[in-house]
């Protein structure tokens, strides 16, 4: 057997194709749909992917701002720039790029963006509502990652699914997205005993842990679902996953690949979340969008 690799640029190019006439009749409207991104210190890899999300939005009709602090910045300036974006009527979506710097605490900073405009999906009003089965923002990698499974046609009611990884921009919101999707799920992680008697069982296995090699061929069940949601550095230089590629490659159904898997997904949520705050804007105000 050989996995079917589910190729996340090019879904992720069929989706942003879908979202570009709903960005263009914003902008007829006279409403340009507006991204800010707040860049706090000079992580190189963090310079990367706001690099990558300024040049998508661009590609589909959105605004998009870049604000950068200083690494020394304290977190009283970064809450005081959120309350101006919050103020604008120009921006719909407030991204903060993580890592934040040791002084500032990512969980103030995501609270006080307004949740109307939390393109992330990461306020816990958010993910209080997404818990609720209510959701609004959906977080953009457990969304895009959601997207990867649908492109397979698995319908997932009644499969077993296992996520490896408990965070609260990963793990814990695919858990209930796949939960709502009628899986039944196993959220493991770091203290959890025994995995690979988890994962073999896995019709769907979603890691996310961020350490090469996490889980290896035998650990997963054959012509399962696998979404490797880790990104890493090996000693060679090459950017990896979490799962062993080239052995999984030969056990499982679908599998996504590292580099070009669940990231283009990431970025293309954070595009259609953005759209959608602008989409929900107009409709408050009363403004009409023409086909």
């Amino acid at each position: 057997m050989t996995a079917v690799v589910i190729d996340g640029r090019q879904l992720a190019q069929r989706l942003r194709t879908e979202c570009k006439p709903r960005a263009d009749r914003l902008n007829a409207a006279g409403i340009a749909p507006g991204l800010a991104v707040v860049l706090v210190g000079d992580n190189p890899a963090s310079k990367i992917y706001v690099r990558n999300k300024i040049k998508a939005c661009n590609e589909v009709g959105i605004h998009s701002e870049e604000h950068v602090l200083g690494g020394d910045s304290p977190i009283e300036s970064v809450l005081a720039l959120i309350d101006r974006l919050n103020a604008d009527p120009g921006i719909h979506g407030i991204l903060v790029q993580l890592p934040l710097p040791a002084q500032i605490a990512p969980a103030a900073v995501i609270a006080r963006v307004s949740p109307e405009k939390d393109v992330d999906g990461l306020h816990p009003c958010n993910l209080g509502a997404l818990t609720a089965g209510h959701q609004r923002f959906v977080p953009c990698t457990p969304a895009g990652i959601m997207e990867m499974l649908k492109s397979t046609a698995l319908d997932l009611t009644g499969k077993e699914a296992v996520v490896v990884g408990r965070s609260n921009i990963v793990g814990k919101p695919v858990a209930l997205l796949l939960l709502q999707a009628g899986a039944t799920v196993t959220l493991c992680h770091s203290h959890t005993r025994g995995l690979a008697a988890h994962t073999r069982r896995a019709d769907v296995l979603v890691s996310a842990v961020g350490k090469p090699r996490t889980i290896g061929g035998e650990m997963i069940k054959p012509g399962a679902a696998v979404i490797d949601v880790g990104i890493n550095r090996s000693p060679d230089g090459r950017l990896v996953g979490d799962v062993d590629y080239a052995a999984a490659l030969l056990r499982a159904g679908w599998i996504t690949p590292v580099p070009g898997g669940v990231g283009p997904m990431t970025i293309t949520m954070l595009l259609c979340n953005t759209i959608l705050s602008a989409e929900r804007y107009a409709a408050k105000h009363g403004i009409e969008l023409l086909d």
